[in-house]
């Protein structure tokens, strides 16, 4: 991934932890969203990331944008450098993933024990 220009997903089974292997890397990954979950997740990720420009919704909007960036240099380089800056975004911040896990698994069993049925959890950012 580090001597890669760009990385570009697979349809319509898309890339799932490649993708965020290719972030991490700070390669760039253009992905199209398609209509199942197999081939969603990459468009997730890039969401997650801070990147949902490098989501496309056609085949033709996927070529149009690769072909825009392998053509413009400046604007490759200014993407590289916003991948490069997505390692701080949410998908890749662990700490607070495991204190958001920790807490839907603390209300969880605050509802068991309150013998109460399962229900939807919202657990706030600040928890």
């Amino acid at each position: 991934y580090g001597v890669a220009d760009l990385a570009l997903d697979t349809w319509p089974y898309g890339s799932h932890t490649t993708a965020s292997d290719s972030l991490w890397a700070g390669c760039p990954l253009i992905a199209l969203r398609g209509e199942t979950l197999a081939s969603r997740i990459s468009s997730s990720v890039l969401h997650a990331a801070g990147l949902p420009d490098l989501v496309t919704d056609s085949a033709e909007a996927f070529v149009a944008l690769t072909v825009k960036l392998v053509q413009n240099a400046p604007a490759l380089a200014a993407l590289r450098a916003r991948v490069a800056a997505c390692r701080a975004s949410a998908l890749f911040d662990t700490p607070r993933f495991v204190r958001h896990l920790e807490a839907a698994y603390r209300a969880m069993h605050a509802r068991a024990a309150d013998g109460l049925a399962p229900a939807p959890i919202s657990i706030r950012s600040g928890e």
